[in-house]
């Protein structure tokens, strides 16, 4: 059976035909697949496990009835999602990843990163991802109100679009030592990311060892996978895939 992995769907009550395009998907080509990883920035934005919003049960439950068919599912933490906790994750019938992750794919080792610690150049991202990332400072947010949580997340979305729109396109990319640092301590020839939104094959370097870094692709007007198969030689058993989600 073939394993998918997928990112950056950024679920929201407003792109209803993204949700609609991810439960096709678990209908159509991920069925009965062996595991499905979904490797960060599921949805837009999360406030707490106790959020009430209809489109987090409606999720909550495809995903359950998915898992229960015998797909095993994995959840792993994005720059938007990062407050997703067990609870939830139970309710989805799935089990949450850290990041970075080794697992086996297609018979190889391949190391699951969302990528968003790998833009080390954005030095104010990376300054919020390490406040953000703080069990404390997540402590704090979650004691507050439903409502004043929404009006915080609305406050950092809207901030941060504002300073992405001024930085260079280098700067909000992966920085290419980084990378090559991070498969090298993890001994992998592959790694598989998303978050930068820029879908493609890269090769490189390991030690002078050829490797590659695959970047799975935000859904929008796309949905993009990754399908893993280790009956398949082409590409290692790693295909990137994309389609029309008629957004």
């Amino acid at each position: 059976m073939a394993t998918f992995l997928i990112s950056d769907l950024h679920l929201d009550e407003t792109r209803p035909a993204i949700t609609r395009a991810f439960f096709d998907f678990l209908e159509g080509p991920a069925a009965g697949a062996e595991a499905l990883y979904i490797l960060g920035d599921f949805f837009e934005v999360w406030i707490g496990d106790d959020d009430d919003a209809p489109l987090a049960d409606e999720v909550a439950r495809q995903l359950k009835r998915y898992s229960d068919r015998g797909t095993a599912v994995y959840l792993m933490h994005g720059n938007r999602d990062f407050l997703i906790g067990d609870d939830y994750a139970r309710r989805c019938g799935a089990t949450l990843l850290s990041d970075p992750s080794l697992v086996t794919l297609a018979g190889q080792p391949v190391l699951l990163m969302h990528g968003d610690s790998l833009c080390t150049l954005d030095q104010e991202y990376m300054a919020f991802r390490q406040q953000a990332r703080n069990p404390q400072w997540q402590q704090a947010l979650l004691a507050k109100s439903l409502e004043e949580r929404r009006q915080i997340a609305a406050q950092i979305r809207s901030v941060s679009t504002s300073m992405n729109s001024s930085k260079a396109e280098d700067i909000m990319d992966v920085t290419p030592d980084e990378v090559v640092k991070v498969m090298r301590e993890h001994k992998v020839q592959t790694l598989i990311h998303g978050h930068t939104h820029r879908p493609a094959r890269h090769s490189l370097s390991i030690d002078g060892l050829p490797g590659e870094r695959i970047v799975l692709g935000d859904w929008g007007e796309l949905g993009w996978c990754i399908r893993a198969d280790d009956s398949v030689t082409d590409n290692k058993g790693l295909e990137l895939i994309h389609w029309p989600t008629a957004d």
